[in-house]
């Protein structure tokens, strides 16, 4: 009972943050990317069903599914051909009595060798190529999670689970930003029913940002009509996702899994399906089948929007897209691989990224059970 009034303080918080802060949109945003290949397969429908080592970035209740043994998640991806990447790792120890999880996640998303041109050219006007140095851009995140069984019994378990994350964000060494956040999340299981609540940045994240330039920098910028920036912080708005699921059993050795989610931000309006402020709501359908617990093919749908129509030279009319992903996925005991084939901006847009994760645990021959 202890943990169900922290949940509901922790509730009461975000929501005070939302009606009393001021937030800016998009703040943060490569920590709402993904983890795994079967949640990005899925569409992002994640919060009532993940029951592996990702759990501490979609939900940390999930974590408290892991048995026995550690289990390590593993993935990369590269987005814009290649030049933006994306890594993620993360390992999950349950408790010898396995009613209690910790997990470690690390999150890197960073475009590497920008072109620093600001002394390409010399005080005479003339242009020197020599003067050309790189950079790299990049985010980290550091997640801890805790995860614990709050109820269980043979026809519903209720799990839960708290995240504290570190953030630094890097671009070149001009500007640098530190912060700190809070995750919280439930898990009801019901039968065949799933429910999860995860509740993200709850204490608004902040990102405390700090830049260093030479006198010689700082006068190049002024004589381009650039603005040097100042120490300044950045607040990351709570955002709520609500998910439920259901298992269909399909003949003897196979079942259907599908999950819906509602991601709710609070950083006023949103090109979303219901978009309004400071409130608005974006969906996320997905579906995995279960064949004999050993092959996955999975399916989803999210980020629908309204954007001008492709064919409207006058760009007047506007039409509802949507990213659609699919995947695939194998086990044999305690490894996993996983796919995802999923789409960057809409059904007609072909930026399409092809995502690999892998997952195992560490010692024993057991086999796992999802």
């Amino acid at each position: 009972m202890k943990t169900n009034r922290l949940f509901l303080l922790l509730l009461t918080t975000m929501l005070f943050q939302v009606t009393h802060a001021q937030f800016r949109k998009y703040s943060n945003e490569f920590l709402n990317i993904g983890a795994g290949a079967r949640g990005l397969a899925m569409g992002s429908s994640q919060v009532a069903t993940v029951n592996d080592g990702t759990a501490g970035y979609w939900n940390p209740a999930g974590l408290v599914n892991i048995k026995d043994h550690p289990q390590v998640n593993l993935m990369h991806a590269e987005y814009f051909a290649g030049i933006g990447k994306y890594d993620y790792a993360s390992i999950a120890l349950p408790t010898a009595n396995n009613k209690r999880t910790i997990g470690i996640t690390g999150l890197r998303f960073a475009v590497d060798d920008i072109m620093n041109t600001l002394f390409l050219v010399e005080p005479d006007g003339s242009i020197n190529y020599n003067n050309i140095q790189s950079f790299s851009s990049a985010d980290y995140a550091f997640i801890f999670s805790f995860a614990q069984k709050l109820k269980e019994k043979a026809n519903k378990n209720i799990d839960f689970g708290l995240n504290a994350k570190v953030i630094h964000r890097s671009v070149g060494k001009f500007a640098k930003a530190w912060g700190f956040g809070l995750d919280a999340g439930l898990q009801i299981k019901s039968k065949n029913w799933r429910f999860g609540i995860a509740a993200r940045d709850i204490t608004s994240t902040f990102n405390a940002w700090s830049f260093t330039f030479t006198e010689k920098e700082k006068e190049v910028l002024y004589l381009t009509n650039n603005e040097i920036p100042v120490k300044s912080t950045e607040l990351t708005a709570p955002r709520l996702v609500l998910g439920i699921a259901r298992e269909f059993k399909v003949g003897q050795k196979s079942s259907l899994l599908a999950e819906a989610n509602i991601d709710l931000t609070f950083d006023g309006q949103r090109n979303t399906v219901i978009s309004a402020d400071p409130v608005s709501a974006d969906p996320k359908l997905g579906l995995e089948l279960n064949i004999n617990n050993v092959f996955f093919l999975r399916g989803g749908i999210n980020n629908f929007q309204k954007a001008l129509y492709d064919g409207d030279t006058v760009n007047q009319k506007k039409v509802w897209i949507y990213q659609p992903s699919a995947g695939a996925g194998f086990k044999i005991q305690n490894f996993s691989v996983d796919y995802a084939f999923t789409n960057l901006a809409n059904q007609t847009n072909p930026l399409f990224t092809h995502v690999f994760s892998l997952r195992f645990s560490l010692v024993g021959n057991k086999k796992e059970t999802n």
